[in-house]
């Protein structure tokens, strides 16, 4: 599709590649119009006016190869125009599991997972640097299986293979994966409350601070922009004022946990978009300087192997730290 930046930007049609097979929608559009915010390009999803194959979809949508995908007058930067991706800084991360078809890293917090929305590079574009990807001796392949939230920090699963790519997206798609989150949140959890099972409802933040961005909310049942979401919730330590979580997510929506918890009357402790804010000052003089969410545990089947593999990603030390501030003193 070409996009004139002086002209009148017209309709414009894309054909889904054999590469770009599997991907969502919204990171389909993003690769392609390279220099639209992707605030725009969440907009243009949401509004109805992009179609795949004629029909409405939305932001989640699989893409697959063959599909028409028509897109509305978007106008490009003049400097975004062939203008190549630039590499970011080559990075290694902590690699949990490695063979020659996937990878597995523990991520840390404060790092985009990719590059977007102001921010130049995340950990695919690092890493991607670091194996020389698409140079002679380097890989030729290299893609994030799922994501995490730049806040959080834990086991992100990354393919080196386009067929394990979409044989392991297929798994979290059908749930067959298995992911844990250690998290903290303000107050004493109810014991009782096991399951969250609240639809989830993502809009755009308009006017003041923050306009643009993208949040989500708890929405009824019956509500027709709302998606099911299930969160298990079992409480690993009871600390003054705190309680440690183990969280499983059954579906994978964004900021899924954050809301729940959230909505529960228990925020994550040190969040800044659904936390609270009073309280997150404290707790920064007190050590916490980060959202205390840790993708703690995946599992999943091997594309090749069959296999069951389960992983596991230790607290990372500025969350034990914390906990062992906050933690009461054993008994003389």
């Amino acid at each position: 599709m070409a996009i004139v930046p002086k002209e009148k930007p017209e309709v414009g049609w894309l054909t889904v590649d054999t590469e770009s097979a599997g991907q969502r929608l919204d990171n389909f559009l993003i690769r392609h119009l390279k220099g639209v915010p992707k605030t725009h390009v969440y907009r243009i999803i949401r509004s109805g006016e992009v179609r795949v194959n004629k029909g409405r979809a939305g932001a989640d949508t699989r893409v697959e190869s063959g599909d028409i995908v028509r897109v509305p007058p978007v106008r490009v930067p003049e400097r975004s125009v062939d203008k190549q991706d630039r590499p970011g800084p080559a990075r290694e991360f902590p690699v949990l599991l490695e063979d020659d078809v996937l990878m597995a890293i523990d991520k840390p917090a404060d790092v985009a997972v990719h590059g977007g929305s102001g921010v130049s590079f995340g950990v695919i574009e690092q890493l991607r640097s670091a194996r020389q990807y698409g140079q002679v001796g380097g890989v030729r392949f290299l893609e994030l299986v799922h994501r995490l939230d730049r806040e959080t920090s834990g086991i992100l699963l990354i393919a080196k293979r386009r067929s394990s790519l979409k044989h392991l997206q297929e798994q979290f798609r059908e749930r067959e994966t298995g992911k844990t989150y250690l998290t903290l949140v303000l107050g004493e959890w109810p014991e009782k409350l096991k399951v969250i099972d609240a639809p989830l409802h993502k809009y755009l933040l308009e006017g003041g601070q923050g306009d643009g961005e993208r949040r989500v909310k708890v929405v009824s049942k019956d509500d027709p922009d709302g998606m099911r979401a299930i969160t298990l919730v079992k409480v690993r330590e009871r600390l003054p004022g705190f309680t440690l979580l183990e969280v499983t997510i059954k579906t994978g929506r964004t900021h899924q946990i954050r809301v729940h918890l959230q909505s529960a009357g228990h925020p994550i402790a040190g969040d800044d978009k659904y936390g609270d804010f009073d309280r997150n000052k404290a707790l920064q003089k007190q050590g916490l300087k980060r959202m205390f969410l840790h993708a703690w545990r995946l599992q999943f089947t091997h594309p090749v192997s069959a296999e069951r593999v389960e992983l596991s990603a230790p607290l990372p030390p500025e969350l034990q730290t914390f906990i062992n501030h906050v933690q009461p003193p054993a008994p003389i």
